[in-house]
């Protein structure tokens, strides 16, 4: 008789990858875009669409080259953790935690908002003298919407005497576009 070893699956990891114009309008469809597939996957989006949003937008002010777009990928990975990579044509600008800025000032905070969302951070180079700006973040547990009628028949029932009832949240709101 043969022994059977269990079969080992593999971790699932989504991919979702784009490229789009290096524009102001690409940028915030890089946002919503990564807000869209989070959604589709199950997964929150919040933070993750800061982190998108800030660094589309310091590869299309920074890292702009005429004729050139940007790429936005995202990768999902088993453990929850996501990765967002940003590259853009310009490897020989390296960005860097700005000084402090003053409180007036229009710029200059773009990396300390990744920075405040992402657990870490980092650049790599890319082929053809491009650069990928990286961030890696854990996904808090998503919760679901539940509409709770306090005066329905979860409160008629004794065994949940007591209890305080589960909070409502409001379903993630989809932009229109």
């Amino acid at each position: 008789m043969s022994q059977k070893s269990p079969t080992r699956i593999p971790a699932h990891t989504r991919h979702f990858t784009v490229q789009l114009s290096a524009t102001r309008r690409g940028a915030r469809l890089a946002r919503l875009l990564a807000e869209r597939q989070l959604d589709a996957w199950g997964e929150p989006y919040d933070a993750a669409a800061h982190v998108v949003a800030e660094l589309a937008s310091n590869a299309v002010r920074h890292g702009r080259v005429l004729g050139r777009d940007f790429r936005l990928r995202l990768e999902l990975r088993a453990d929850r953790t996501l990765r967002v990579e940003v590259t853009d044509a310009r490897g020989d600008r390296v960005p860097r935690v700005p000084d402090p800025v003053a409180e007036d000032a229009e710029g200059g905070r773009g990396l300390l908002i990744v920075e405040a969302y992402a657990d870490r951070w980092g650049v790599t180079q890319a082929p053809a003298g491009a650069k990928t700006v990286w961030a890696e973040l854990a996904l808090a547990h998503r919760r679901i919407a539940v509409r709770h009628d306090p005066g329905g028949p979860d409160a008629k029932n004794p065994k949940n005497r007591g209890k305080n009832p589960p909070a409502p949240t409001a379903p993630a709101a989809h932009p229109q576009g």
